[in-house]
């Protein structure tokens, strides 16, 4: 479901952020800040938060983006680079100086935008199941999908003032569908669907899911300004991703030449939300860099 805990930070006029940290936040541990995919909340990580492993070494602090679980905004639009500077202005407002930043998907388009724009706090990215570009011809020519062509017919829709609108079972299916691929359990996809079903509903959530879906589908690419990240950057993508193929990330990772250290590693069978499909890499990784670079 959604994050139960909110804070408000002053971007935009002000949004209200849904969010979750791993317990009492430990000034003395590194902390890792997580941004989930496409319409999921701070749940994708619940394997994260259950890892003893990993909360005794790191302060997980979970961020629900903009269009997405309990964050709303005063204003209707927004874009992935809002997200970053609300994401920022949370670590702000606990108190954190500095953090690592972990991106799922989309996630891995605001933590990479974070970077750019606080070369200073962020101490190293784990980019999970991405891509640096834009829906572009060139992405689509390598295996990527083509969302535009697959989404656009939702979002025209969702443009339609709807009183009682209620988000419906093909989009929240395709959530779960290209998102856990064969760990989608009729389960997984059932919690999905619930939780959805819960967020984007009455003409509030038609507005809030529409915009979500609009960042994704005029985003910007980064690929002229990855080369200005310094940080390490340790980029995991499953061999069963369907949405970006595994073309993409092995050009793309040679592109962070500023980086301190820039690896990609596939993960066999892994699926496009890594962290839910693969937890024990992704934790491993995330250690990995926590232990080099705190």
């Amino acid at each position: 479901m959604a994050a139960t805990t909110t804070i408000e930070v002053p971007h935009l006029g002000g949004i209200t952020v849904g969010y979750a940290l791993s317990g009492v936040y430990d000034a003395k541990k590194p902390t890792c800040v997580l941004i989930n995919s496409m319409c999921t909340t701070v749940a994708l990580y619940k394997d994260q938060f259950a890892s003893k492993a990993l909360t005794s070494a790191v302060n997980l602090l979970a961020i629900e983006p903009l269009g997405h679980g309990a964050t709303k905004s005063k204003t209707e639009h927004f874009t992935y680079w809002d997200t970053a500077v609300m994401a920022l202005q949370v670590m702000d407002k606990i108190g954190i100086d500095k953090a690592f930043a972990l991106g799922t998907s989309q996630g891995g388009w605001m933590v990479a935008r974070m970077a750019l724009l606080a070369p200073d706090r962020i101490s190293g990215l784990i980019l999970l199941g991405t891509s640096m570009d834009y829906e572009s011809a060139d992405s689509r020519s390598k295996g990527c999908w083509d969302p535009k062509t697959l989404l656009a017919p939702f979002y025209e829709k969702w443009s339609v003032p709807t009183p009682d609108f209620l988000v419906d079972d093909v989009w929240c299916g395709m959530v779960g569908s290209l998102g856990f691929g064969t760990g989608a359990t009729p389960e997984v996809i059932q919690f999905w669907t619930d939780t959805l079903k819960s967020i984007y509903t009455g003409d509030e959530g038609r507005k809030k899911l529409k915009m979500a879906l609009a960042c994704l589908l005029e985003r910007d690419g980064l690929l002229l300004r990855v080369r200005d990240i310094t940080c390490p950057v340790y980029w995991l993508h499953g061999t069963a991703d369907v949405p970006f193929g595994t073309t993409i990330p092995a050009e793309q990772i040679k592109l962070f030449t500023s980086s301190k250290e820039a690896t990609l590693s596939f993960v066999e069978g892994g699926g496009h939300y890594l962290n839910a499909t693969n937890p024990k890499e992704v934790e491993a990784a995330l250690l990995q860099m926590v232990n080099k670079y705190t």
